[in-house]
């Protein structure tokens, strides 16, 4: 695993060496959502640690910009985690994301996978987003995707082989919005609602794939405060329609541009 992540790292911190030098090396505005730009980050959750690692790359079309991010999450939960949810030091999930904007017209595209260690649990989904006029304080971005479902059967049966193991569960429809409330020139709020849901699949994943329900409402809070064009400070909240907004996931992230 290991050396998968280092692989990994690797691949995303070096890819630019590549490509041309086309993408412009100004500093990009960290508050919006599609904003392209080579970061690091990291954090502290009630869970453990995060490391993000994020890559632009040359898209080979002036009008257009690309991005891969990498998220650890989840390490070193035992030591620094402190809502007691983790008894285990090791990486509780990762996260892969592509990130496509075009210039011309605000519209993104996103891939997002992920997998969580603890419960052998993955996905994979395709989104589009587009970038609506500014209303006074407030920036909108809706987001409509599909994706896929995999990982152990949900009937806690096994066998002897990564076929017989792992399965594809089925298809889901995500369907949401990104936002932005600008407050001064410093701070500004998210909130990030998302609404998935079964498409087709096995009779256990249309019935209870999402938090024991065919569908369900996510919701993601932010303050940021930005320390410098390049340095930010960010408070997240993630919650969903069947946990309160206090037994939710919470996390402190820094985030650098490169």
């Amino acid at each position: 695993m290991n050396k998968l992540l280092i692989g990994l790292s690797i691949s995303i911190m070096t890819s630019s060496a590549y490509a041309e030098e086309v993408i412009e090396k100004e500093v990009q505005d960290m508050s919006d959502p599609l904003a392209v730009y080579t970061q690091v980050g990291g954090g502290i959750t009630d869970a453990g640690l995060n490391l993000k690692l994020g890559q632009t790359y040359d898209t080979n079309n002036p009008e257009t910009m690309g991005m891969n991010i990498i998220e650890v999450k989840g390490f070193a939960g035992e030591l620094t985690g402190w809502n007691g949810s983790s008894d285990t030091n090791s990486i509780d999930s990762m996260r892969f994301r592509n990130f496509g904007v075009d210039l011309t017209n605000g519209r993104g595209s996103q891939f997002d996978a992920q997998w969580d260690f603890a419960s052998n649990q993955g996905s994979a989904s395709y989104s589009f987003i587009q970038a609506l006029p500014k209303m006074g304080p407030v920036n909108l971005y809706p987001l409509a995707g599909a994706g896929i479902a995999v990982g152990e059967p949900f009937d806690g049966s096994t066998g002897s082989g990564v076929t017989d193991r792992y399965d594809m569960h089925g298809s889901f429809y995500v369907v949401g919005m990104y936002s932005k409330i600008e407050i001064n020139d410093k701070i500004w709020l998210n909130y990030n609602p998302m609404f998935l849901g079964a498409i087709s699949g096995s009779e256990a994943f249309k019935s209870s794939g999402f938090s024991g329900d065919d569908s369900v409402l996510t919701h993601e809070f932010a303050v940021s405060y930005q320390f410098t064009p390049t340095q930010n400070l960010r408070l997240f909240a993630n919650w969903d329609e069947n946990t309160r907004f206090g037994k939710g996931e919470f996390r402190v992230e820094y985030n650098k541009q490169l």
